[in-house]
């Protein structure tokens, strides 16, 4: 298994996106969106330091989150929650796999193909009676194996 970073839709499409929702590209929306495809998973208070850091865009926290909760609403981005029950964003809102890192609390993408397909294949032969599944995203909870050496 190969794990990626998955860099999302580049600036352009994501203002297409927005235009096929009849959204405005505002300055808040797209330095939030240049944040995400920094990120790749995070939480509202991540992209938050990010724009901070950069100093182009001032933006509180809460609209920040109600940005990244309108482009999951709309399939732009995916809704991600912790076992602490934290919700992260993911800028890619495909099926596919994931590590979740318990001691960091952080997601990492992971590509297998060859699994997904036996999943999707097993899972879509089945039924569940008052139910369509949408789609498939499996999550693994897991921590490192060995103790990580922090940098000073």
């Amino acid at each position: 298994m190969a794990e990626v970073m998955y860099k999302g839709p580049s600036p352009d499409q994501f203002r297409a996106m927005l235009r096929r929702h009849n959204l405005k590209a505002t300055p808040q929306r797209l330095a939030v969106h240049d944040a995400m495809l920094e990120l790749g998973h995070a939480s509202a208070d991540m992209v938050s330091e990010v724009l901070a850091r950069d100093g182009k865009v001032k933006i509180s926290t809460a609209s920040i989150y109600n940005i990244l909760s309108q482009m999951a609403s709309l399939g732009i981005y995916c809704r991600r929650t912790s076992t602490t029950s934290k919700m992260y964003f993911d800028v890619d809102p495909h099926s596919r796999i994931h590590l979740y890192d318990t001691s960091a609390d952080t997601f990492r993408e992971v590509l297998d193909d060859e699994l997904m397909g036996l999943v999707q294949a097993h899972l879509g032969k089945r039924r569940f009676r008052g139910y369509k599944v949408d789609s498939i995203d499996i999550q693994l909870i897991c921590h490192p194996t060995h103790k990580r050496v922090k940098k000073q």
